[in-house]
């Protein structure tokens, strides 16, 4: 007896449906607009057709200007300044499961309130997790982001998160400097894990400097954990925001007999005085990645992109191939 198919099944074969379900759209928020362009380029698809109305009151509206159903959606956003990012992001995302894209993926290059990761002192909220659950609550299927402040982010969400490593396009450059009697520096104790992983790469030794805080952003004491007399020291970092820590390190280090420092940091969040700290302090360069837009030119200061990187990531989740091949 003949099998009778399926009703309409002629008009969506599954084929076509398969097809349909891997259509990739890729988008930017007012955010990273420069990087997301950059990461479409890189992944071979223009970047989607996206407004995002303002209105008198400063409340935001996005829109997509193209049909998104049954499209594999990216939409890429850093969240710094967090607020008004973050919102906007979560917007996004409700537009377009309202308009019926098949999954909705976040690439959050930089993720802001990481640093509130955990309960340090009685009655503080944990910003992170605020955050996770935010984003979840929209309705979001996947999170890509990298370099977070604290790896243990990624369990405050119950969705996947693709955890990039920033050293991936960091790390050939210190290389290609060819520096001999290479170290490496972790400007505070929670950051070892870190510098250690991107010592690791060399085959280098690290040391630390400890730091004492009196308040946010404002540092009492820092003292060398380890000798750096006549070493090229390379500090590292996720996160430098008004540069206090790194060029209080860097002179420090020389201090202790350095023969040079640069630092090399994931994301330049650069606020306040930081621009002006750099450029006066002793360190040779810090080389940030374009997680989030450099804001002032610096002389000091060089930028590596992350492009590449993110547009392989989203080609490996949409092929189900791994992502921890692009960094191991």
């Amino acid at each position: 007896m003949q099998e009778e198919s399926a009703p309409f099944a002629f008009l969506f074969p599954p084929s076509s449906l398969s097809v349909m379900s891997q259509q990739v759209k890729i988008f930017a928020g007012n955010a990273s607009r420069e990087l997301g362009e950059q990461i479409a380029a890189a992944y071979g698809t223009p970047l989607g057709d996206l407004s995002i109305q303002r209105f008198a009151d400063t409340e935001l509206g996005p829109s997509f200007n193209e049909s998104i159903r049954g499209c594999a959606v990216f939409l890429i956003q850093s969240t710094n300044p967090p607020a008004e990012n973050l919102m906007e992001l979560a917007l996004m995302v409700d537009a377009a499961k309202r308009a019926s894209a098949y999954k909705v993926n976040i690439v959050m290059p930089y993720m802001g309130y990481a640093r509130q990761d955990r309960k340090d002192k009685p009655r503080v909220s944990i910003g992170a997790k605020v955050v996770a659950n935010m984003i979840q609550s929209v309705g979001a299927d996947r999170m890509m982001t990298c370099d977070l402040h604290a790896g243990q982010i990624q369990g405050f969400f119950d969705i996947p998160v693709d955890h990039l490593d920033g050293a991936t396009v960091t790390a050939p450059y210190i290389q290609s400097l060819n520096l001999d009697n290479l170290i490496f520096a972790s400007p505070d104790v929670g950051g070892v894990v870190r510098t250690r992983a991107f010592a690791k790469k060399f085959g280098a030794e690290i040391v630390v400097c400890d730091k004492m805080r009196l308040r946010a952003n404002e540092i009492a004491s820092m003292q060398v954990i380890g000798d750096v007399a006549g070493m090229n020291v390379v500090l590292v970092d996720d996160i430098v925001d008004t540069a206090g820590t790194i060029c209080k390190a860097a002179e420090l280090l020389m201090e202790r007999g350095a023969k040079s420092v640069r630092a090399v940091i994931t994301h330049g969040v650069l606020s306040g005085p930081a621009h002006e700290r750099i450029r006066n302090s002793v360190l040779e360069e810090l080389v940030i990645t374009d997680t989030m837009p450099l804001k002032e030119e610096n002389p000091k200061i060089k930028v590596i992109s992350v492009a590449g990187l993110f547009a392989q990531a989203i080609r490996n989740v949409v092929t189900h191939e791994s992502i921890s091949s692009l960094f191991v």
